[in-house]
């Protein structure tokens, strides 16, 4: 074969060397060693636990506008909750729909308090459905019982927050984003 007709036929064979090399390491994605499943599955766990409250059990606070504060020791579900009156006690009159806070262990709850009552309140009163961790595991039940004094009440938000012991980002309702945006320039 002559020399200028043998220098192309070496680069092709080394292209197409090159190529089969490059296919052999490369498997298809289903054929992957470690591919990652999306299902995202949690060990099991503890119970979670109320660790404090505000108010905490038999304290006795101002009336008024009042959060009611109860923080767990595991990270929480935010869908997941249930409240009802204790056994014995005043209803509390609250929103109904408890926030879970950034650190995803506590809960805040809006509500309005009466003077010289005792409130009371079951948190899990109704295992199914209550408040859960992240596992989906149910609290354990517990209840608090509290009295109100007989005093000028609270009637701020930002004073019940304080008395909450709550930052200002941890308010007990957040506006709903906006559906749009409004028109520009007008």
């Amino acid at each position: 074969m002559p020399p200028r007709r043998l220098v192309p036929a070496v680069v092709l064979c080394a292209v197409l060397a090159a190529t089969s090399a490059r296919a052999q390491t490369q498997k298809p994605a289903a054929e992957a060693p470690n591919a990652v499943s999306p299902v995202l599955i949690l060990p099991p766990t503890l119970p979670p636990k109320l660790v404090s409250t505000y108010p905490a059990q038999d304290q006795t606070v101002e009336p008024g506008i009042l959060i009611l504060k109860a923080a767990f020791d595991q990270q929480m579900s935010p869908a997941a909750w249930n409240y009802a009156p204790a056994p014995g006690a005043e209803p509390l009159d609250c929103v109904k729909t408890p926030r879970l806070l950034a650190d995803q262990k506590t809960f805040v709850l809006l509500c309005r308090v009466l003077a010289g009552r005792t409130y009371g309140v079951t948190f899990n009163a109704q295992r199914p459905g209550g408040f859960a961790n992240l596992g989906e595991n149910p609290a354990q039940t517990a209840s608090l019982t509290f009295k109100v004094e007989t005093a000028d009440p609270v009637t701020t938000l930002r004073r019940a927050m304080e008395l909450a012991g709550l930052g200002a980002d941890q308010t007990p309702v957040q506006e709903a984003p906006r559906a749009s945006a409004p028109p520009a320039g007008g």
